[in-house]
């Protein structure tokens, strides 16, 4: 049986466990831009506060994965839980660094304009700075979706859902009929769905950001 013909046979199953790769890192991608955007803008205006929030969203990326998920699994078991702690806490580097990077890059002119026509801070913040920041923001979302595509496939050592049981299992029964079909339809798997997300990225940034900005 060749690998098209596997793919075939055994399209549902692997359907499903695209949707659900998918689901967790675009969940995981959307929980820790919240929470790595609201750090940003705790820290953004602070030298100190934004180097430590870098530098603790950094050791958390020198942290091999197996070994994050080995901590994990003790407290919160196997499953969906762990996978998405680990997917979250390795998504915040790039999304709460380019936050930082895109808040501390607003024109101070720009937003004394808006203080001067009696908008609030809180509008400044929102209405202004956040929005010539998402560019950048949503590049750190673009970097951290496609670094969890990968790290997703590991998180099968935590029983998360995904294609990465499939490369798993194939691996894990290498020489036996099919091993590497499966291992490769796992794998191709995941390379074709990064390429997709990039694609809806590509399509956010066309309809988000201002030509002004992209310019």
């Amino acid at each position: 049986m060749n690998l098209f013909e596997y793919v075939a046979d055994r399209w549902d199953r692997l359907s499903l466990q695209a949707w659900l790769h998918v689901s967790e890192v675009v969940q995981s991608t959307l929980l820790a831009a919240v929470i790595g955007v609201l750090i940003g803008i705790a820290v953004y205006r602070s030298p100190i506060g934004s180097a430590v929030a870098t530098a603790l969203a950094s050791t958390i990326l020198t942290i091999p994965s197996f070994a994050l998920l080995g901590l994990l699994i003790p407290v919160f078991g196997l499953g969906a839980l762990p996978t998405v702690i680990a997917l979250v806490l390795y998504a915040l580097l790039p999304i709460t660094r380019n936050t930082i990077v895109g808040l501390a890059g607003v024109d101070p002119a720009v937003t004394d304009a808006a203080k001067g026509i009696g908008m609030s801070r809180f509008a400044v913040l929102t209405r202004v700075e956040l929005r010539l920041a998402w560019p950048a923001i949503l590049a750190g979302m673009r970097v951290s979706t496609q670094m969890l595509m990968g790290i997703a496939v590991i998180a099968a050592y935590a029983k998360g859902p995904g294609l990465g049981g499939e490369v798993f299992s194939g691996l894990t029964r290498a020489g036996s009929a099919n091993a590497t079909n499966q291992a490769l339809a796992g794998t191709i798997g995941v390379v074709i769905l990064a390429l997709l997300l990039e694609g809806v990225y590509f399509l956010i940034a066309r309809f988000t950001v201002s030509r002004g900005i992209r310019g």
